[in-house]
């Protein structure tokens, strides 16, 4: 046989040989629909790679040839456009279906909500709303008219016990199912002591809670929040007014980075220049560490503090000296 026949021989085995591959691929990814074999429910978590995603799915049944997926999303260009969540995928899908279905907004089942400390309920309500769970005004109207019972004490609201952390949220969630939820996660991170600790220092868990909301809204490094919650408790032992910026910023009707001295005159109940005593209810939702410290607060003669830049608030026990830490601080 010549060199040229068998040139031709070859090549024609080579192309038929991409053919048939060519053919097994798109099959593989487009025309398949043996899996998954029924209804099937699959979590992607955050910050998942498309390898691991992709792992995910094939372990759980509803992909058969990861080497195609991995391809045909490479093809696409939609690689890094996979989307955290959770999926429930009908039997007998396509490999492409399943692909679009985790690359395309709205595809989801269920959603991963981050809520971080410190948030209000209104900011909550607004960041589920941009998650595409539900309307914010229905969400804020749920956490602000129900109430809790802890340790005998009701509470005026959800404001405060929506505890701050990552939760996979259904599409479309009731807002009663979203505030059982983070309420549920509340009770979880509650300190085990946290009732025999607020009678010690004679508040009650709710009103615990309200100091942890004023630490978690003025500290800004760890080492402070056990001191700024040791100077709540010194006030209002001597029944000063506590006199926290963060009250009034929760008070008025728009956030405010900076306030006016006529913003410390607004008339509202969170006013903590006016009104003695601790707000009506938390001003945000704390985390774990800010209710540690609430509930253990530093031992200490200290009644005031400022912030002094990097972070960190100098302490005093005199207005005298707080006066000198606020001409330094403030320079």
């Amino acid at each position: 046989m010549s060199v040229a026949r068998r040139l031709a021989y070859a090549a024609a085995a080579a192309l038929a040989i991409g053919a048939a591959a060519c053919g097994w691929f798109w099959y593989a990814v487009g025309g398949d629909r043996s899996h998954p074999a029924g209804s099937t429910l699959v979590v992607i978590d955050r910050g998942s790679t498309f390898s691991q995603a992709a792992q995910r799915l094939a372990a759980a049944g509803v992909i058969q040839h990861v080497f195609a997926f991995r391809i045909l999303a490479r093809f696409l260009g939609v690689e890094g456009d996979v989307l955290a969540g959770e999926y429930r995928f009908p039997a007998r899908v396509t490999q492409r279906e399943v692909l679009q279905a985790i690359t395309t907004v709205g595809a989801q089942a269920a959603s991963w909500v981050t809520i971080p400390e410190g948030f209000t309920a209104a900011q909550i309500a607004a960041r589920l709303q941009s998650e595409g769970i539900g309307s914010a005004s229905g969400f804020l109207q749920n956490f602000m008219h129900q109430r809790l019972v802890i340790d005998g004490a009701q509470t005026q609201s959800l404001e405060g016990f929506l505890f701050p952390s990552t939760y996979l949220v259904p599409l479309g969630a009731a807002p009663s199912e979203v505030a059982a939820m983070l309420t549920a996660e509340f009770y979880r991170e509650l300190p085990a002591d946290a009732a025999t600790r607020a009678r010690r220092l004679r508040v009650t868990v709710p009103q615990a809670v309200t100091i942890a909301s004023l630490v978690e809204r003025e500290a800004k490094r760890e080492a402070d929040r056990p001191r700024i919650a040791e100077v709540i408790y010194n006030r209002l032992r001597l029944r000063m007014p506590l006199q926290i910026d963060a009250t009034i910023e929760y008070a008025l009707p728009r956030y405010k980075s900076v306030l006016s001295f006529s913003d410390l005159q607004v008339r509202s109940p969170y006013n903590t220049y006016v009104h003695a005593g601790l707000p009506p209810t938390p001003i945000a939702n704390p985390g774990r560490r800010s209710l540690e410290a609430a509930l253990h607060p530093s031992k200490g003669d200290d009644l005031y503090y400022v912030y002094c830049g990097s972070g960190a608030h100098v302490f005093a026990k005199t207005l005298a000296e707080h006066q000198a830490n606020v001409a330094r601080c403030l320079r």
